[in-house]
């Protein structure tokens, strides 16, 4: 009752009120709970210890992440990283060498975002920084809102996104803004560092609140808006059900996944729903042409029919009970990294575990990213690690 009183408290002084600025504190701290903290088997333990080693390509190190989530991006043969301390660093995706340097001497809280030869940076004061593959600054806009996630570009359109969930879209030659969009936020919400997905002229994006969005992308206007998860409870900590994680996009249908609610996929032109069915994920899903698979609470994996929703398999007992995003790889293969610096590798087609290996010890937080011979994952202490699929 005491804490019920004290957050209704906060959230009447705060307005709109954004639960982790609530708790503040250390990223390690905001995305753990006490449903999380439950004791590994130690035959868990043991069995992941028998697993083979994923091939170490190369490593680096970038700044500690004390409050942003930072995504390497594979783009046009190059990888590019970047850190909270303002480093903007193309890499050779091959050896790890390092190209170039940029201190942008700003504090980085959103990217990297790749695309049409622009490198897209964000920061905590709403700046968005444009960049050339060369290193140049193109130029540089600035949004109402921290931007906490990579800013993404097509068809000559930056999208922006302000962790207050507004969307703004920039033009990709000189940063003036073209549109913009404001969803009905809920009194409490997930601070989030997801950003938006952008396919076929259309702009999709999940909001507080389960609603999932089509945005035209070229003038903001709404396509289509509908619901994957509604709230349930009596209080608003009980009612959240934000999606906090990325929209998947195939041919045919677009799919979302809330935050204690659930998953539903949607025809791409009219929004009608496909399927929708219980799971719960802040990490979110990827898709292949047969299943969708999600990164769900408590350190399970999951793969559903992508057609009709069935369960295909799930998979726990990975040693962690807090996941990263999903990357799907070649060799019918996932990637999964843990807030404990693991990396595992998962067979897509019946959930069993492959390889696995350390990085630092901190954790993963964004999904594994795309290269030519692999992958590669950047941590919280800012290490960078390249592996070999081989």
């Amino acid at each position: 009752m005491l804490r019920a009183c004290i957050l209704s408290l906060l959230i009447l002084l705060s307005g709109c009120a954004n639960l982790n600025e609530l708790g503040g504190g250390h990223l390690t701290d905001l995305f753990s709970s006490e449903e999380d903290e439950v004791e590994i088997d130690e035959a868990e333990i043991a069995a992941l210890q028998t697993l083979a080693p994923i091939s170490p390509l190369w490593q680096i190190k970038l700044a500690e992440s004390k409050t942003a989530v930072f995504l390497p991006v594979y783009d046009n043969g190059a990888l590019y990283v970047a850190d909270e301390d303002g480093r903007l660093v193309k890499l050779d995706p091959v050896t790890g060498h390092e190209i170039w340097r940029i201190e942008t001497k700003s504090q980085l809280s959103g990217g990297v975002g790749a695309g049409g030869g622009m490198i897209l940076l964000g920061t905590y004061k709403g700046e968005v920084l444009a960049f050339d593959e060369a290193g140049n600054a193109l130029w540089q806009s600035r949004v109402p809102g921290e931007v906490l996630s990579p800013p993404k570009t097509d068809s000559g359109i930056v999208v922006v996104r302000t962790g207050d969930s507004k969307l703004f879209g920039l033009s990709a030659t000189d940063g003036k803004r073209i549109w913009s969009y404001q969803s009905v936020t809920p009194p409490l919400t997930v601070r989030s560092f997801v950003g938006v997905s952008i396919t076929r002229g259309a702009v999709f994006a999940g909001f507080p609140g389960g609603k999932l969005i089509a945005l035209d992308l070229l003038t903001g206007n709404v396509g289509w808006e509908e619901t994957v998860s509604q709230p349930h409870g009596v209080t608003e900590l009980e009612r959240m059900t934000d999606i906090s994680s990325l929209p998947i996009v195939d041919e045919n249908q677009v799919c979302a996944v809330a935050y204690r609610g659930r998953a539903a996929c949607f025809e791409i032109s009219s929004g009608n729903q496909i399927w929708v069915r219980d799971a719960s994920s802040s990490m979110g899903m990827v898709i292949d042409s047969h299943h969708v698979y999600i990164s769900e609470e408590h350190g399970v994996v999951a793969a559903y029919d992508k057609s009709s929703g069935t369960a295909v398999w799930k998979r726990g007992k990975l040693g962690s009970r807090k996941l990263s995003g999903l990357l799907i790889v070649r060799g019918n293969r996932l990637v999964v990294g843990d807030d404990q610096g693991f990396i595992t590798l998962i067979n897509r087609q019946d959930g069993s575990l492959l390889a696995r290996s350390p990085t630092d010890g901190s954790m993963i937080l964004s999904r594994a990213e795309y290269l030519p011979d692999g992958f590669v994952v950047q941590t919280l202490k800012g290490g960078v690690f390249a592996f070999s699929l081989q």
